[in-house]
């Protein structure tokens, strides 16, 4: 009943719906990973909202290099003197759905002794997210804003460490600003006049405390169950893919193509 599928018209159509059942298939294996991936990201963020912080040297290395992705999120802390003669905008970020500036400032990081680290040799900073600001009213979501001043003397940081931003746009210089479009740790070096860790720190804390101008930058989750519903979706059109061809052969199986000509006319000229 079934040999017809050895025939070169059915064996072409098996291999290609069996070609795209797999293709599908993998298709949800990688939305699977990926929902893996956002999924322990989110658990790094809600671990970093009820862990200790842990010092910024422990966790990033003085030669400049990124951080690994695992250390996301980890909540640190730091102490030093900011840098307000090299400051940085960082344009076009949204916060509650307005479009405005983070504020970036360089903390020069002091050493144990509670010294700046220029006191005991070569200088090297870590680039602190101090939050968000808005531009002037009816100046345009370009406008320069009215930043808060960062405080002088020692400070101490707290926040979470965010890895450098990919595909660095760039850096212009306005009245004393450096402005730039992404947060990227590597090109933001180049206009520094000292070595930089490889992340930066979004603030949660400061002593002495921020100025509550500056909007925190909220950190937000990643939408896992996207890529579960993608797993869903995908597995089900290779599901539906297998079960069409089931359907085909067994309906070509049964003899639901029209009869021959000669078999309608027996049919019709044998008695009721």
């Amino acid at each position: 009943m079934y040999r017809f599928l050895l025939t070169a018209r059915w064996l072409g159509l098996t291999a290609l719906m069996l070609a795209l059942a797999a293709v599908m298939v993998g298709l949800g294996l990688w939305q699977l990973d990926r929902y893996h991936q956002r999924s322990a990201i989110n658990d790094r963020i809600d671990a970093s909202a009820r862990g200790q912080a842990s010092p910024l040297t422990s966790v990033l290395s003085a030669d400049g290099q990124p951080p690994p992705e695992s250390a996301a999120w980890t909540r640190v802390t730091a102490t030093g003197r900011y840098d307000t003669d090299n400051q940085i905008l960082v344009r076009g970020r949204t916060v509650n759905d307005r479009v405005g500036f983070e504020v970036v400032t360089p903390l020069v990081i002091a050493d144990g002794s509670g010294r700046d680290a220029q006191a005991g040799g070569e200088p090297i900073a870590v680039l602190v997210d101090r939050g968000w600001i808005a531009p002037p009213a009816g100046g345009g979501a370009t406008a320069m804003p009215d930043v808060p001043a960062a405080p002088g003397g020692q400070v101490t940081v707290t926040g979470r460490l965010h890895l450098t931003e990919s595909r660095p746009s760039g850096v212009d210089r306005r009245d004393g600003w450096i402005e730039t479009r992404r947060i990227s740790v590597p090109r933001l070096a180049d206009e520094l006049p000292y070595r930089l860790y490889g992340a930066y720190v979004l603030l949660d804390k400061q002593q002495p405390a921020a100025d509550k101008r500056l909007v925190p930058v909220p950190v937000e989750h990643e939408n896992a169950w996207m890529n579960a519903g993608y797993v869903v979706q995908w597995w089900m059109f290779a599901a539906l893919t297998l079960a069409g061809l089931v359907w085909l052969a067994r309906r070509e199986a049964h003899g639901s193509r029209p009869a021959p000509p000669q078999d309608r006319l027996l049919a019709r000229a044998s008695p009721a």
